[in-house]
């Protein structure tokens, strides 16, 4: 299970995953962060996969299972 944290600013909020570096954003209130954070961790994952695949492409195979969550 994720975090995520929430700080009022002046202009809204600033949002990040706790347990995730570099995932973060804001919005103008709590529920346009929420959804812009949920949106930055799904691209955060869509370019790690894509990065992994590209740097092990020739490397021979991987071994990918799911992890509970």
């Amino acid at each position: 299970m994720l975090t995520a944290i929430y700080k009022k600013v002046r202009s809204g909020y600033i949002a990040w995953v706790e347990e995730i570096p570099g995932v973060n954003t804001q919005g103008h209130t709590k529920t346009e962060a929420r959804k812009n954070l949920e949106d930055a961790l799904r691209e955060f994952i869509a370019a790690r996969r894509s990065l992994t695949k590209r740097e092990h492409a020739s490397r021979g195979s991987l071994i990918r299972e799911r992890l509970p969550a």
